[in-house]
């Protein structure tokens, strides 16, 4: 097949008509596109302005802003693509993205998995920026809250960034959703010491720590019948920040400590009795009788001697 140079020149000329003729559609779609950007600026000016205003959710604001302004771009762009080429409709060009928008939908599937949660986060506010929570294995001051993870500050001075799917489908617990915090610990007091004597000191004790609040009052109460001890369990309210609630547990316990001590309640040790018992002596009991692993029937063997040798080496041995 033989191609002239006419043939080639034909051929480029009509695809240099059939670009300029397809210009000022081109041109068209730019301008509809930029129409559609500055709307989405100025949308996004507005919803930023009204996070300003004290009785906003500044964070919420600053999420729908960011969702507002893809949207509409991405509407601007269909918008343009569709007003420069007529031949392409909204209806086909979704259908032509349709397959690459299920892949990109599988590959940014965490991303918009985030995207949601945080933005439900930011609109409900279980919690807040400020806020000390809990969540899975972390605990800490929440930093920041944005649309893909939240921000943790630990107490040790660790920053954990969390995605924002696992915080909202995992439990949380705020610490300090509430104004006061109740801690409480186990104290171990001997059996022959009186209870209501032990109760009366702890309570004297913890009123007089600072940061202890008065209202609610503090209280003891008897917890268990334990093997060394009979255990009081103290409780007391403070205020739900960290620092001042374990600095308000360290005064607590050593205040009830000393206070027990110098009253002379027995504060005992977890002990343990071990019995070495063979049924040696006669008087052990009737010993066709089952006693504590000895044989039982009409026959039992006769009794051993437990001995423990403590005899001293003898100078022969020295030598």
């Amino acid at each position: 097949m033989n191609i002239t140079v006419a043939q080639v020149r034909a051929t480029l000329e009509g695809m240099v008509r059939d670009f300029l003729a397809m210009l000022p559609l081109v041109a068209a779609g730019v301008v509809v596109f930029l129409l559609f950007w500055l709307a989405a600026g100025a949308v996004s000016q507005l919803i930023a302005r009204r996070a300003a205003k004290p009785d906003s959710l500044p964070g919420a604001a600053t999420a729908i802003a960011r969702l507002v302004y893809i949207l509409m771009v991405s509407a601007g762009v269909l918008a343009g693509v569709t007003v420069a080429f007529p031949t392409m409709t909204p209806a086909r060009l979704i259908s032509l993205l349709g397959v690459g928008g299920i892949a990109i939908g599988f590959a940014f599937k965490d991303v918009f998995q985030n995207l949601l949660a945080g933005l439900l986060i930011l609109l409900r506010q279980p919690f807040r920026v400020g806020d000390e929570i809990t969540t899975g294995e972390h605990t800490g001051t929440v930093e920041a809250i944005e649309t893909r993870a939240t921000f943790l500050r630990t107490y040790d001075g660790r920053r954990i960034i969390i995605p924002n799917s696992q915080v909202y489908t995992e439990p949380v617990e705020v610490i300090t959703a509430y104004e006061l915090l109740r801690s409480e610990y186990d104290v171990g007091i001997g059996y022959g010491d009186s209870i209501a004597k032990a109760k009366e000191i702890a309570l004297a004790a913890m009123r007089g720590v600072d940061g202890v609040l008065a209202d609610p009052a503090p209280d003891v109460l008897t917890w268990e019948l334990a093997g060394s001890s009979v255990n009081l369990r103290i409780r007391w309210w403070t205020l739900p920040k960290r620092g001042g609630v374990v600095q308000t547990r360290d005064r607590v316990l050593q205040a009830v400590k000393e206070a027990l001590s110098e009253a002379g309640v027995d504060l005992p040790f977890p002990t343990q009795v071990v019995l070495f018992h063979d049924q040696t002596e006669e008087t052990d009991g009737d010993r066709t009788r089952q006693r504590e692993g000895w044989p039982a029937g009409e026959n039992p063997p006769e009794p051993g001697r437990f001995r423990v040798s403590l005899e001293r080496p003898s100078a022969a041995r020295k030598q």
